[in-house]
């Protein structure tokens, strides 16, 4: 059977996969600074420093 789902096969009515191409395909802008991922790691630590102080209280409470 032949494959009729590549790049030339049957055209999208929503676009959506011909915009998904151009989004993957675009080269980011010398103008634009790139992304640090700055906040996922904020929020990693501030769960972390969370979760350790649940224990803590936890570890203190059983103590008592």
């Amino acid at each position: 059977m032949a494959n009729t789902q590549g790049p030339q096969g049957n055209h999208d009515p929503a676009g959506s996969t011909q915009m998904f191409r151009a989004f993957v395909d675009e080269a980011p802008e010398a103008g634009q600074p790139a992304a640090t991922g700055g906040g996922p790691r904020i929020g990693l630590i501030i769960g972390i420093v969370a979760a350790v102080a649940v224990i803590a209280a936890v570890a203190w409470l059983a103590l008592k």
